[in-house]
């Protein structure tokens, strides 16, 4: 697989304080990415870096095999699209999809036609007149109708309602289909997303805690619930992350593999095993008392 982005031990320091610290990664063509934190863990700080907004302080980063810095033949095949996207306050819809289609190879009018259509934007009406709503769905129209080989979006549903949301998600696959490109999604929502992520990235404190396909990682944790005490004695010297009790029952959630021996074994003892979704485990993974448990999965 053709290789898109390739980082190797990079690090961003501001002064004394280091954002970033030997993050190594590879990001394949044709696959989308979910690129998943907590706020501050470095992610935004990532995105700056791969579209040539920051540079490193030292490491080595490479997009469609080049420097990505002041290289047009780099970044004119990639789309950015932020959470606090800017536009020139004169600028209507219209406008920003006019200078859109000059930018971008890929860019398909009808495409933009029909997602403005979708998401009811009045196209005549000024940037700075614009709900917050309205402007994510401006950025999710820029970011799918640019057809970029590599598209990023950093919280692109900020403002929108649940069925806005699901728009996006439901185009974004269906045109994926059609046009596969490289997309990274980062975003808080990740059970909305889960499903779409073929790989993902988690970023805490500045190093990349977890960098596996999706699949694999939904495997990697479990859900034991049953009477406390046969929980207590099928999850004994497991890599326990939660525990919860109520009356004489007990939740427990389980950080490691199940193989079909235990599985039967829990129910041979009234426990149910239930999978924990992914973003419950982002959850788990990224809390501060868990980093060190995190080889262990």
């Amino acid at each position: 697989m053709t290789a898109i982005i390739e980082v190797n031990r990079l690090n961003k320091t501001y002064g004394k304080d280091s954002v970033l610290k030997d993050v190594s990664f590879v990001v394949e063509q044709d696959k989308i990415y979910g690129l998943l934190g907590r706020n501050g863990a470095g992610k935004t700080t990532i995105m700056h870096l791969i579209t040539a907004q920051l540079f490193p302080t030292s490491g080595e980063l490479k997009v469609f095999g080049e420097n990505p810095y002041e290289n047009n033949r780099v970044l004119s095949r990639l789309c950015f699209i932020k959470e606090s996207q800017k536009y020139p306050e004169s600028f209507r819809i219209v406008d920003v999809m006019d200078v859109a289609s000059a930018i971008y190879p890929n860019w398909d009018s009808d495409f933009a036609g029909q997602l403005i259509q979708d998401f009811r934007l009045p196209v005549k009406r000024r940037m700075k007149k614009l709900s917050r709503g309205m402007l994510s769905s401006v950025g999710i129209i820029v970011g799918l109708a640019s057809r970029a080989p590599l598209t990023i979006f950093d919280e692109p549903y900020l403002g929108l309602d649940a069925v806005a949301r699901n728009l996006f998600y439901e185009r974004l696959i269906e045109d994926y289909a059609e046009h596969p490109r490289t997309v990274i999604l980062s975003t808080h929502l990740i059970d909305e997303v889960s499903n779409m992520l073929e790989h993902v990235f988690v970023i805490d404190n500045g190093k990349i805690l977890v960098d596996e396909e999706a699949d694999d990682l939904r495997g990697k944790a479990y859900r034991a619930v049953g009477p406390a005490a046969n929980v207590n004695a099928f999850t004994a010297g497991k890599n326990i992350v939660q525990r919860e009790s109520v009356g004489g029952f007990m939740s427990v959630t389980v950080l490691g593999p199940l193989d079909g021996s235990e599985r039967r074994q829990a129910e041979t003892q009234g426990i149910e095993i239930s999978p924990v979704s992914l973003q419950q485990l982002i959850v788990h993974l990224t809390n501060d008392q868990m980093n060190r448990e995190v080889a262990n999965i």
